[in-house]
């Protein structure tokens, strides 16, 4: 980074550093759509799964291969990959007033009924990060598989400072 380049969502940044963590690139996409996109002051991102370096730590059923507490880490990691798309999009994590909406997708063994526990792993960062900002309405639905084997799933909906917001 240059001195004249403004760095990147510098509190959220900061704040992620304090709770030991840090924003992933964005993973590519693996088929054909985009990891978000703008409509308004609003930014919808597409399902992130918790690659981490390009790859997923962990694979199969949340109650079967995945412990819970394993799924609940991989969805703060989803969140992160989440962020890390909202960020690429409109710049300024420090510009998002609001997180919307949180939709997880856990694949559970059929006897696993603890999707509002894993996804908490994505809602508690949140909080953590955004403080009031951070809470949210929220979807933890149980599917029988996901894209790559992948435990969890998740996509979020942020509302941006008007400052953000298109010009008409």
């Amino acid at each position: 980074m240059t001195d004249d380049v403004p760095a990147r969502s510098p509190r959220t940044r900061a704040r992620l550093a304090e709770l030991g963590h840090a924003l992933p690139e964005v993973a590519a996409p693996v088929a054909a759509y985009v990891p978000a996109v703008r409509t308004g002051s609003h930014v919808h991102t597409s399902g992130q799964l918790p690659f981490v370096n390009g790859a997923l730590p962990r694979t199969g059923k949340v109650g079967a291969e995945v412990t819970a507490e394993q799924a609940a880490e991989l969805a703060a990691t989803c969140c992160l990959g989440a962020l890390a798309a909202v960020e690429a999009l409109v710049g300024d994590l420090d510009q998002v007033v609001r997180i919307v909406k949180v939709t997880g997708f856990v694949a559970s063994d059929p006897s696993f009924t603890g999707q509002p526990a894993v996804i908490n792993g994505a809602s508690t960062l949140l909080g953590e990060v955004f403080g009031e900002a951070g809470s949210h309405a929220r979807s933890a639905v149980g599917v029988a598989v996901l894209p790559l084997d992948a435990p969890v799933e998740l996509e979020l909906v942020v509302e941006l400072s008007a400052s953000l917001a298109p010009t008409a």
